[in-house]
């Protein structure tokens, strides 16, 4: 693998816990433009692109999906990622995701590729990490 960086693949842990419930923190101090909750029918492919300056924390809040990531000159990696999981997508990170089942992410975005601006920072690629 020398030298080959996997996706940041976390499980937030419970910060709180008590007779109401948990609280479970999946960023802390790190500014965000756009928070979106984006939903995926099984099967459903998305992304097959980058961002040359956007960076995104995606977090799967049902079901599951199959992730793809690629740094420029790397092999790319393939983790299988569920409910709970915690992905942090960097620029020019070429990134994939196809839902295994039916599933919904939260993601937060830094950078332009916010609102308005949602395909301004978005590079299509060419030969996509995941075939349709």
């Amino acid at each position: 693998m020398g030298g080959e960086r996997g996706p940041e693949l976390e499980h937030p842990a419970i910060a709180v816990s008590d007779a109401r419930g948990n609280i479970i923190d999946l960023v802390q101090g790190e500014p965000f433009d756009a928070a979106s909750i984006i939903s995926t029918l099984a099967g459903g492919i998305r992304g097959n692109h980058y961002h040359n300056e956007t960076f995104q924390v995606i977090y799967v809040l049902t079901g599951s999906l199959r992730l793809v990531t690629q740094m420029p000159g790397h092999a790319a990696i393939t983790p299988i990622a569920k409910a709970g999981d915690l992905i942090r997508t960097p620029p020019v990170e070429r990134h994939a995701v196809q839902a295994i089942e039916d599933c919904t992410m939260v993601v937060l975005t830094r950078g332009p590729r916010a609102g308005n601006n949602y395909e301004s920072d978005t590079l299509r690629l060419v030969d996509p990490l995941i075939k349709r």
